[in-house]
């Protein structure tokens, strides 16, 4: 059943529904920017009411799948790590891309918010909020480059991280946290390289 199970969130997680709305308007994106086939560069090429469409089917894709396996209590305990982390796994590395998929933002953000019930995920998106909002007073209101946006990414899901294993959660949640991560900061390596690059220089 874990393996079925797993199989069906990792498909649901490789639809890639920015991009292919992406392509329907006729952008590419993965010219677009950082080249990442998300919801965020489906807005920037697209406009904003495209780029909300594309992150809510990505984060639907993460959320409804799974919280109605949690409901059905077809997946209990440290199983559900494995169910878990096979949407954010469908959507970094796509099939239907080439196994070359998206960053996985709102797929996490959809996963977190049916496993805690939206609690991880408010507050990972105050972080977020938080951590944008310092960049933006220190580069002195100017918008920030996509690589410092995915950094920032992986920031305020580490310090989730901190706040998880402090609030004394089950060690399921804290395993895929970890993996999370893991695919989090894989997408984000370029990113990370382009930053500390841009750091040296300066």
């Amino acid at each position: 059943m874990i393996i079925l199970l797993s199989i069906i969130e990792f498909g649901c997680g490789s639809f890639m529904f920015s991009y292919w709305i992406g392509r329907m308007v006729g952008k590419r994106l993965e010219e677009i920017r950082d080249g990442n086939p998300g919801a965020f560069n489906l807005g920037h090429a697209a406009g904003f009411k495209m780029g909300v469409i594309g992150a809510t089917f990505d984060f639907m894709k993460g959320y409804f799948p799974l919280v109605y396996f949690l409901e059905k209590e077809y997946v209990t305990g440290n199983a559900i790590v494995i169910v878990a982390i096979a949407p954010i796994l469908g959507h970094a590395f796509s099939p239907f891309l080439k196994f070359k998929g998206g960053k996985a933002l709102a797929t996490t953000f959809g996963v977190w918010s049916a496993i805690t019930r939206f609690k991880a995920s408010f507050m990972y998106a105050v972080i977020l909020g938080i951590l944008k909002l310092v960049e933006r007073m220190y580069n002195k209101g100017k918008p920030s480059i996509p690589e410092i946006d995915a950094v920032l990414d992986l920031v305020g899901f580490g310090i989730l991280g901190g706040l998880l294993f402090l609030s004394s959660v089950e060690s399921y949640l804290l395993l895929l946290w970890m993996l999370n991560f893991v695919v989090l900061l894989y997408k984000r390596k370029k990113d990370m390289n382009v930053v500390l690059k841009a750091k040296m220089v300066k």
